[in-house]
Protein backbone atom coordinates (compact mmCIF):
# COMPACT_ATOMS: atom_id res chain seq x y z
CA UNK A 1 0.00 0.00 0.00
CA UNK A 2 0.97 3.23 -0.94
CA UNK A 3 0.29 6.12 1.28
CA UNK A 4 2.66 8.84 -0.70
CA UNK A 5 0.38 7.53 -3.97
CA UNK A 6 -3.24 7.30 -2.20
CA UNK A 7 -2.88 10.79 -1.00
CA UNK A 8 -5.06 13.29 -2.54
CA UNK A 9 -3.52 16.81 -4.21
CA UNK A 10 -5.16 19.59 -4.16
CA UNK A 11 -4.72 22.40 -6.66
CA UNK A 12 -4.89 26.04 -5.54
CA UNK A 13 -6.47 28.78 -6.99
CA UNK A 14 -5.19 30.07 -10.42
CA UNK A 15 -3.69 26.78 -11.58
CA UNK A 16 -4.99 24.69 -13.86
CA UNK A 17 -4.36 20.47 -14.31
CA UNK A 18 -5.63 18.56 -17.79
CA UNK A 19 -4.99 15.22 -19.07
CA UNK A 20 -4.80 14.35 -22.43
CA UNK A 21 -3.38 11.03 -24.12
CA UNK A 22 -1.57 10.40 -20.98
CA UNK A 23 0.39 13.61 -20.40
CA UNK A 24 -0.45 15.69 -17.33
CA UNK A 25 -0.38 19.49 -18.10
CA UNK A 26 0.07 21.66 -15.09
CA UNK A 27 -0.43 25.71 -15.83
CA UNK A 28 -0.08 27.87 -13.33
CA UNK A 29 1.38 31.69 -12.51
CA UNK A 30 4.57 30.84 -12.72
CA UNK A 31 4.87 28.46 -16.03
CA UNK A 32 3.93 25.55 -17.67
CA UNK A 33 5.45 21.88 -17.12
CA UNK A 34 3.81 18.30 -18.37
CA UNK A 35 4.58 15.00 -17.36
CA UNK A 36 3.84 11.48 -19.39
CA UNK A 37 2.08 9.31 -16.86
CA UNK A 38 2.56 5.26 -16.67
CA UNK A 39 0.18 2.98 -18.49
CA UNK A 40 -0.27 1.29 -15.02
CA UNK A 41 -1.41 4.64 -13.55
CA UNK A 42 -4.74 6.42 -13.99
CA UNK A 43 -5.25 9.73 -13.12
CA UNK A 44 -8.30 11.61 -12.01
CA UNK A 45 -9.06 15.61 -11.99
CA UNK A 46 -12.26 16.37 -9.93
CA UNK A 47 -13.62 19.73 -8.17
CA UNK A 48 -9.98 20.83 -7.18
CA UNK A 49 -8.67 17.65 -6.39
CA UNK A 50 -5.96 14.95 -8.24
CA UNK A 51 -6.55 11.41 -7.49
CA UNK A 52 -3.76 8.34 -8.74
CA UNK A 53 -4.66 5.19 -8.60
CA UNK A 54 -2.91 2.10 -10.00
CA UNK A 55 -4.59 -0.36 -12.52
CA UNK A 56 -3.28 -3.87 -10.87
CA UNK A 57 -0.67 -4.88 -8.06
CA UNK A 58 2.36 -5.54 -10.17
CA UNK A 59 6.02 -4.14 -8.51
CA UNK A 60 6.70 -1.71 -11.14
CA UNK A 61 2.96 0.02 -11.06
CA UNK A 62 3.11 -0.01 -6.76
CA UNK A 63 6.81 1.68 -7.63
CA UNK A 64 5.39 4.39 -10.02
CA UNK A 65 1.92 5.04 -7.92
CA UNK A 66 4.03 7.21 -5.24
CA UNK A 67 6.32 8.39 -7.97
CA UNK A 68 3.57 9.43 -9.84
CA UNK A 69 2.30 11.17 -7.08
CA UNK A 70 5.00 13.29 -6.02
CA UNK A 71 5.54 14.17 -9.36
CA UNK A 72 2.50 15.66 -9.73
CA UNK A 73 2.61 17.24 -6.61
CA UNK A 74 6.61 19.04 -7.41
CA UNK A 75 4.87 20.42 -10.78
CA UNK A 76 1.80 22.28 -8.46
CA UNK A 77 3.68 24.05 -5.80
CA UNK A 78 6.83 24.63 -9.02
CA UNK A 79 3.89 26.31 -10.86
CA UNK A 80 2.52 28.31 -7.58
CA UNK A 81 5.25 28.81 -5.84
CA UNK A 82 8.47 27.55 -7.39
CA UNK A 83 11.62 26.44 -6.05
CA UNK A 84 15.20 27.43 -5.04
CA UNK A 85 18.81 26.46 -3.68
CA UNK A 86 21.32 28.92 -2.35
CA UNK A 87 24.98 28.09 -3.03
CA UNK A 88 28.10 29.39 -1.40
CA UNK A 89 31.46 29.21 -1.68
CA UNK A 90 33.96 28.98 0.80
CA UNK A 91 37.78 30.14 0.14
CA UNK A 92 40.55 32.51 -0.60
CA UNK A 93 39.98 33.86 -4.19
CA UNK A 94 36.94 31.53 -4.69
CA UNK A 95 34.18 33.63 -5.99
CA UNK A 96 31.00 33.18 -8.44
CA UNK A 97 30.37 35.84 -11.02
CA UNK A 98 27.04 36.18 -13.70
CA UNK A 99 28.61 36.85 -17.37
CA UNK A 100 25.39 37.23 -19.64
CA UNK A 101 24.00 33.40 -20.02
CA UNK A 102 26.85 31.95 -18.13
CA UNK A 103 28.19 31.41 -14.83
CA UNK A 104 31.81 31.55 -13.97
CA UNK A 105 33.47 29.98 -11.24
CA UNK A 106 36.73 30.75 -9.53
CA UNK A 107 37.59 27.51 -7.42
CA UNK A 108 40.88 27.07 -6.97
CA UNK A 109 41.93 26.54 -10.53
CA UNK A 110 44.16 27.81 -13.08
CA UNK A 111 40.96 29.21 -15.04
CA UNK A 112 37.36 29.91 -14.22
CA UNK A 113 35.19 27.18 -14.99
CA UNK A 114 32.15 28.60 -16.67
CA UNK A 115 28.83 26.74 -16.70
CA UNK A 116 25.73 27.66 -19.17
CA UNK A 117 22.70 28.81 -17.74
CA UNK A 118 19.43 27.02 -19.07
CA UNK A 119 16.96 29.41 -20.38
CA UNK A 120 13.84 27.82 -17.68
CA UNK A 121 16.15 29.02 -14.70
CA UNK A 122 16.91 31.95 -13.07
CA UNK A 123 20.35 32.30 -11.40
CA UNK A 124 20.73 35.73 -9.42
CA UNK A 125 24.32 36.57 -7.44
CA UNK A 126 23.47 37.61 -3.89
CA UNK A 127 26.86 38.28 -3.23
CA UNK A 128 30.46 36.93 -5.13
CA UNK A 129 30.71 34.58 -3.05
CA UNK A 130 26.91 33.24 -2.89
CA UNK A 131 24.28 32.34 -5.26
CA UNK A 132 20.41 31.26 -5.76
CA UNK A 133 19.34 29.16 -8.27
CA UNK A 134 15.14 29.50 -8.98
CA UNK A 135 12.69 27.69 -11.34
CA UNK A 136 9.69 25.95 -11.60
CA UNK A 137 10.76 22.34 -12.29
CA UNK A 138 12.46 20.94 -8.74
CA UNK A 139 14.49 18.22 -10.82
CA UNK A 140 16.06 20.94 -12.81
CA UNK A 141 16.67 23.20 -9.80
CA UNK A 142 18.34 20.50 -7.94
CA UNK A 143 20.44 19.35 -10.64
CA UNK A 144 21.79 22.43 -12.30
CA UNK A 145 22.97 22.68 -8.52
CA UNK A 146 24.56 19.92 -8.22
CA UNK A 147 26.39 20.24 -11.13
CA UNK A 148 27.85 23.05 -9.69
CA UNK A 149 28.32 22.19 -6.14
CA UNK A 150 30.19 18.72 -8.37
CA UNK A 151 32.91 21.04 -9.90
CA UNK A 152 34.61 22.05 -6.25
CA UNK A 153 32.74 19.66 -3.44
CA UNK A 154 33.61 20.95 -0.18
CA UNK A 155 36.60 19.04 1.65
CA UNK A 156 36.70 17.82 5.45
CA UNK A 157 40.09 19.68 6.33
CA UNK A 158 39.61 23.46 5.61
CA UNK A 159 35.90 23.25 4.53
CA UNK A 160 37.05 24.78 1.15
CA UNK A 161 34.54 24.44 -1.96
CA UNK A 162 30.92 24.72 -2.83
CA UNK A 163 28.18 24.05 -0.82
CA UNK A 164 24.36 23.95 -0.02
CA UNK A 165 23.83 27.25 1.97
CA UNK A 166 22.48 25.15 4.99
CA UNK A 167 24.99 22.15 4.64
CA UNK A 168 26.98 21.02 7.53
CA UNK A 169 30.61 19.75 6.45
CA UNK A 170 31.79 17.13 8.73
CA UNK A 171 35.14 18.40 9.86
CA UNK A 172 38.32 16.17 10.06
CA UNK A 173 41.15 16.65 12.71
CA UNK A 174 44.37 17.19 10.52
CA UNK A 175 47.77 15.62 11.32
CA UNK A 176 49.22 16.51 14.65
CA UNK A 177 52.65 16.73 14.84
CA UNK A 178 54.98 14.41 16.70
CA UNK A 179 56.35 15.09 19.69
Amino acid sequence: MSRIGNRVLSIPEGVSVNIENNTLTVKGPKGELSLNIANCIDVKVEEGKVYTTRKNDIKTSKQMHGTTNANIKNMIDGVSKGFDKSLEIVGVGYNFQLKGNKLAIKAGFSHPVEIEIPSSLKVEGISNTEIKISGIDKQEVGEYAAKIRGIRPPEPYKGKGIKYKNEIIRRKEGKKASK
